[in-house]
């Protein structure tokens, strides 16, 4: 093996003037020393979208295009991020005019530690060499039994990254080469305990690192201007240095500049949540100023903001689908979230609305909740966060709806241990679709591993409204995805009578629909 070095990201020295109006390097300085690295074992800590496994496909293409070069296996922990890598490939391909063959969806056996056998799409290029590039979208224990060089991507996110590793060092032996590419994911992440071994000598690997600074040195900046030209909004580097950071908020020294966080790292990492969240999922912000509780028609006033920008909402949800919702509470320093999903089949969710108040009265907030429950399609089951602020609220809509439709949950570490890990599956497995934002990433980052086990933490997040949050939309996300497992009324497809004493949004009545089966009792 090499002995173990780190690499460093000093920009490389300028063309001379006589070449400048030459055009820039396909791979900028930091891409060429991670390509030019022959190193038995390399490893990278990095900035998020600087390039890293773009540039990687093109050492993967030369590895296999060449004669007498090997297999080039990729693993990464999504279909979305192997069917990508490949895309790449097939790309260098043909910027490097190498012979290859279309690229190929194939079914790859994985062997479970059951003995259970289930089928993992994989994607792969054949070349003229005879060699392939393999993209499989997980860990497959058969990686054993393949030769060449391998590559993991976010490592720090996969479930079993030591096992792993075992499986693909012995490709050394006959000559592989393993590269190990990642962002961080906490302090005690696997991945960051491997770089800290590295850096004391224990291990003989390569180390790369490159933090988002370091990139932009590089050149990134220039290049994301390149490709975006009228595109980009910023139109300095320190401008557009500046939106990036501010959008990642208290998670940018993780995720920009190679700081892993203190703790357990983040549950639910981001690409997980980047996988689900769909375009077209309405979400609804209604924000007042403090003094607003005194005003006497801020009822009337939020009656008017349900009939102009709630009911329109509810009223383009399916009406064939059943529906639940998850409710976190806040009034003044936390948010207000309502999530409302529906029922796709086959297990699968997709979220219908969201809905933020900030500073809203607790007049308010009931006025705009019972509307809610009183005109979503099929409404089949919601769980209300009753700690705090969220008890009075909750109470009432139990009494309204009755325990079949209701649950007031004090969420507590028990609560969120039994809770979270089905929550986590359906978003790993895609069962479950949510809206697109950053918003929605910040928020899941907030459900952090705590003594092994998921828990809120501590942090804020500034918003894309310019104010704090705190994993508000987690919290209502996995209340809802709770409540879609309660054995609730109405069943699929079905409809029940609410108890005399239906709620009517006061003004609202007869200028908006209302929930027929309540109208009918």
């Amino acid at each position: 093996m090499s002995q173990s070095r780190e690499t460093t990201n000093a920009p490389l020295s300028g063309p001379p003037a006589a070449d400048r109006a030459a055009p820039p390097p396909v791979l900028l300085p930091y891409q060429q020393r991670w390509a030019a690295d022959r190193a038995d074992v390399a490893v990278w800590e990095k900035s998020r979208r600087i390039g890293a496994s773009w540039c990687d496909a093109s050492d993967s293409v030369l590895t296999a295009a060449a004669d007498g070069g090997m297999d080039a296996l990729y693993i990464g922990y999504s279909e979305d991020m192997a069917r990508e890598y490949i895309d790449d490939c097939a790309n260098w391909a043909r910027a490097f005019n190498r012979a290859a063959g279309a690229m190929q969806e194939i079914l790859f056996d994985d062997t479970d530690a059951d003995g259970e056998i289930r089928q993992i799409k994989a994607f792969r290029v054949d070349f003229a060499s005879g060699n392939k590039v393999l993209a499989l979208s997980s860990r497959p224990r058969s990686i054993r039994g393949k030769q060449g060089k391998v590559t993991i991507d976010e490592a720090a996110f996969h479930d079993d990254l030591a096992g792993l590793l075992k499986a693909a060092l012995a490709m050394l032996i006959w000559g592989g080469r393993v590269r190990i590419v990642s962002s961080h994911n906490g302090e005690d992440n696997p991945f960051n305990l491997l770089v800290k071994d590295i850096r004391a000598g224990k291990l003989p690997y390569s180390l790369h690192s490159t933090t988002f600074g370091q990139a932009l040195d590089a050149g990134l900046y220039d290049r994301v201007k390149l490709i975006l030209g009228e595109r980009l909004k910023q139109r300095t580097r320190e401008e557009w240095e500046a939106a990036i950071r501010e959008q990642y908020g208290e998670g940018a020294a993780e995720e920009l500049d190679c700081i892993p966080r203190m703790g357990s790292g983040v549950y639910i990492p981001r690409t997980i949540v980047e996988r689900c969240q769909r375009d077209g999922i309405p979400v609804l912000r209604y924000r007042q100023p403090l003094e607003w509780v005194l005003h006497e028609g801020r009822l009337d006033e939020a009656r008017i903001w349900i009939r102009d920008v709630l009911a329109p909402a509810i009223e383009a949800m399916a009406r064939e689908k059943r529906t639940c919702l998850g409710l976190d509470i806040g009034r003044t320093g936390d948010l207000w979230y309502l999530t409302a999903a529906q029922d796709q089949g086959a297990g699968r969710w997709r979220e219908a609305l969201n809905v933020e108040l900030r500073r809203i009265p607790f007049d308010v907030q009931r006025e705009i909740l019972f509307y809610a429950l009183d005109n979503v399609p099929l409404f089949h089951h919601i769980k209300i966060d009753a700690r705090g602020n969220g008890q009075q609220i909750a109470e009432e809509a139990l009494q309204q709806y009755g325990p079949g439709r209701v649950e007031c949950v004090m969420a507590s570490s028990s609560w969120y241990t039994a809770n979270f890990p089905p929550y986590k599956a359906a978003l790993e497995d895609q069962s479950y679709e949510l809206t697109r934002g950053e918003d929605v990433i910040a928020d899941h980052r907030r459900v952090i591993l705590r003594n092994g086990y998921p828990a809120m933490d501590d942090g804020r997040d500034k918003g894309s409204d310019g104010e704090y949050r705190h994993g508000d939309g987690a919290v209502a996300r996995v209340l809802m995805w709770a409540a879609t497992r309660a054995e609730g009324e109405p069943p699929a497809g079905a409809a029940v009578a609410a108890a005399p004493g239906t709620y009517e949004p006061g003004a609202m009545a007869g200028r908006v629909r209302t929930n027929l089966f309540r109208r009918a009792a």
